[in-house]
């Protein structure tokens, strides 16, 4: 993925982490997401038609249009009021492919720091799927910090860095990002994480309370 397309993935996935976490209005983060969105299917395309016969140049922009259809996807959603549950089931396909993407980046790209940037997307869009595709809504919040921290850890940080001939040493970048992503998702998890409401107790039946009425105690519990 080029840097700079790099980049404006981590803002739109702190905007997004934002829109999760009740900081920005829904609608607003709509726009930034057709924005990037439309950046991220557009970047690929050019790289593409300009290296024909280059396969691995070839798969490299090829894994942008995940993001890009991703981003489209939400911002028509968010600005039609749409139901989530494609962006949720599309996100799951996201996920497994980045799985793979990540093996590529690991065996085929010689790139083990984003092999396990591929893998942080791969935990993110599933979480996407879990929220959008089954709504489990009470991971609102752990989605939103996760897509926040991702957005500058995964995005921002290593676009600014190969923009800057900082990036240069994956193997230790590897490690410290593993480390990293497994210490704080697994610690956010039980401060973030909202409980499942709980089932209401049973209005009792008419039958019920003339029973309670006989007895001077309730039969329903």
């Amino acid at each position: 993925m080029g840097a700079v397309g790099l980049l404006y993935v981590g803002a739109v996935l702190f905007i997004n982490g934002l829109m999760l976490l009740g900081k920005v209005e829904p609608r607003a983060a709509a726009i930034f997401n057709l924005f990037v969105g439309a950046l991220q299917v557009i970047t690929p395309t050019v790289l593409i038609i300009s290296n024909p016969g280059r396969p691995l140049e070839i798969l490299g922009a090829s894994g942008i249009y995940l993001f890009g259809f991703t981003y489209l996807y939400v911002g028509i959603n968010l600005l039609g009021g749409f139901d989530s549950t494609g962006v949720g089931y599309f996100s799951l396909f996201v996920a497994v492919m980045a799985l793979g993407y990540a093996y590529a980046n690991f065996t085929l790209l010689g790139d083990p720091a984003f092999g396990v940037i591929w893998l942080y997307w791969a935990y993110l869009w599933f979480l996407f799927f879990v929220l959008l595709g089954l709504k489990r809504e009470q991971i609102t919040r752990y989605t939103g910090w996760v897509t926040a921290i991702e957005g500058w850890v995964t995005a921002a940080i290593p676009a600014f860095m190969l923009l800057t001939g900082l990036w240069r040493f994956p193997n230790l970048f590897a490690v410290v990002l593993a480390v990293f992503g497994v210490v704080v998702f697994v610690a956010l998890w039980p401060l973030t994480r909202e409980k499942e409401p709980t089932a209401a107790a049973p209005a009792p039946s008419d039958e019920a309370m003339g029973a309670r009425d006989r007895t001077h105690r309730p039969r329903w519990t």
